[in-house]
C-alpha cells in the first residue's frame, strides 16, 4: 500500500498559492484603509462646509444688519460708501441693538477662519477652519454679482473660502473652494 501524503513539489505549490492569497488579502485591506482615509477627509470637509455655510446663511437671513469690512488685530472696521464692498470680515447684528453681534473673518497671520461672538457678558473666538489661503472672503454684491461700492439695503453677501488639507496619512495635500451667496430675508423699507 503506497504512503498517502504530499510530495515536496505539491507542498511547495500549495504554500505558494496560499502565500499569494494571503498577500492579496493584505494588499486589499491596505488599499481599503487608504481609501477610507481619503474618503474620511473629504467627508469631514464636506460636513464642516455644510454646517458652517448653513450657520452663516441662517444668521444672515435672520439678522437686522450686516456689514462687510476688514478685521485687523481682532478689530472690525466697516467699509464706507464709495469704497469697494469687499474685505476679510463680516459683521452681523442679529437685533437692532449693537451689544450682540457676530464677526466672521479670515485671520491672514495664521491662515484661519474665525467666528467672534460678542454678548454683554463677553466675547468668544472660535476657529472654524485653518489653512485658509485667500484674504478677501466677503463681498457685497448686487443681484447680478457685481461688487457694490455702497451699502445698499438689498445687497447679496458673497462668501469665498479657499483652503487646503495638508498632506497626512500618506496622501498628498488637497485643495478646496467654498462659495455661497446669501441675502437677508427681512429687508428694511426706505
Amino acid at each position: 500500500m503506497p504512503d498517502k501524503g504530499f510530495t515536496l513539489p505539491e507542498i511547495l505549490i500549495a504554500m505558494t498559492v496560499f502565500l499569494l492569497m494571503v498577500g492579496g488579502i493584505i494588499a486589499a485591506n491596505l488599499f481599503g484603509l487608504r481609501m477610507f482615509q481619503i474618503t474620511e477627509t473629504k467627508l469631514n470637509v464636506t460636513k464642516w462646509s455644510r454646517d458652517t455655510v448653513g450657520k452663516i446663511t441662517e444668521e444672515i437671513h435672520a439678522c437686522n444688519d450686516v456689514q462687510v469690512g476688514n478685521v485687523t488685530n481682532g478689530v472690525f472696521e466697516g467699509l464706507l460708501d464709495g469704497e469697494t464692498q469687499q474685505g476679510t470680515g463680516l459683521l452681523i447684528y442679529p437685533t437692532a441693538g449693537t451689544t450682540n453681534f457676530t464677526i466672521y473673518f479670515v485671520n491672514t497671520s495664521d491662515e484661519t477662519f474665525v467666528q467672534t461672538v460678542a454678548t454683554p457678558s463677553g466675547t468668544n473666538n472660535i476657529i472654524l477652519a485653518d489653512s485658509v489661503t485667500n484674504t478677501i472672503a466677503f463681498r457685497a454684491q448686487d443681484f447680478s454679482g457685481n461688487v457694490l461700492t455702497n451699502s445698499q439695503n438689498n445687497r447679496v453677501i458673497h462668501l469665498t473660502l479657499e483652503f487646503y488639507q495638508p498632506a497626512r496619512f500618506m496622501q498628498g495635500a488637497d485643495y478646496y473652494k467654498l462659495e455661497t451667496s446669501v441675502t437677508r430675508r427681512a429687508l428694511q423699507l426706505p
